[in-house]
């Protein structure tokens, strides 16, 4: 994909600006509700950018007026327990938390349900100051489904996780940065350019070390890796491994040399 080449699909916008690719919810008359045929589209966005070495940090992004107002209601009413089970919807949430380039989620208005589900499988996360975040799935009879308890839990704790699955509570852009479920808070007119600004800072650090840092932060907060000691041991390993690379050599000399590195991710 050319620098900055923007393809429109039915309801997923994706643009390359540089070494940071763009995608964008685009289904304003339902809200940015996330459809089969929207996560299937990010999905094989995510294929093609994890292939394309030129791509090093993803963004995903809404309106100013919405982030994505939850997954698409009409999809799952009527199905039964076996054809939910049967349907693969909800890995696609699984493929963003496991993507293995950094992925910044840029949220303006209403991330509900499904749509802040998406934000937390993101790694990090920039806010409007009009962004409002809730999983409100208890009020139509079923609970968050793509890692909305799992990942409140781990990053809020039971008690607030408890209360925001059980009553639906809402949460305002200025809590979620005081309580660490968003990394920053800017004025609506900037939080995409601040998530894009943001993307290309992470975009000129080495990405093979990127991907390294990534891979031990996710791997020590895993419940099914062994051990505390073992997550201590991966990154060591990990360390060491990009000794063997050239961005590793590039930078060292570089700072001895008191000048810019040029980071080629080999």
């Amino acid at each position: 994909m050319p620098d900055s080449m923007t393809q429109l699909t039915q309801e997923l916008i994706v643009e390359q600006k540089g070494s940071v690719a763009l995608l964008t919810l685009n289904r304003p008359e339902a809200l940015n509700a996330l459809s089969h045929p929207l996560m299937d589209q990010m999905g094989e966005a995510l294929k093609n950018f994890e292939a394309n070495s030129a791509i090093r940090v993803v963004v995903i992004a809404g309106s100013e007026r919405v982030f994505a107002a939850g997954a698409d209601i009409s999809e799952m009413q009527g199905k039964t327990s076996a054809e939910m089970r049967a349907d693969p919807h909800l890995s696609r949430w699984d493929m963003v938390s496991n993507f293995p380039k950094p992925t910044i989620a840029a949220i303006s208005g209403y991330a509900l349900g499904g749509g802040l589900e998406l934000a937390l499988a993101c790694d990090l996360r920039v806010a409007s100051e009009t962004a409002v975040f809730a999983q409100p799935e208890i009020s139509i009879g079923v609970i968050p489904g793509a890692g909305g308890t799992v990942r409140l839990a781990r990053l809020l704790g039971r008690a607030l996780a408890l209360e925001m699955v059980l009553t639906g509570r809402r949460i305002s852009a200025h809590e979620a940065l005081s309580l660490g479920m968003v990394n920053r808070v800017v004025p609506v007119e900037l939080f995409l350019d601040e998530a894009i600004k943001w993307a290309h800072q992470i975009s000129a650090m080495p990405p093979l070390a990127a991907a390294a840092a990534k891979k031990s932060v996710l791997s020590a907060l895993n419940p099914d890796y062994p051990s505390y000691p073992a997550a201590l041991k991966l990154e060591r390993e990990l360390f060491y491994s990009l000794f063997d690379t050239e961005d590793q050599k590039e930078g060292m000399q570089a700072f001895t040399q008191k000048r810019k590195p040029e980071f080629k991710g080999k």
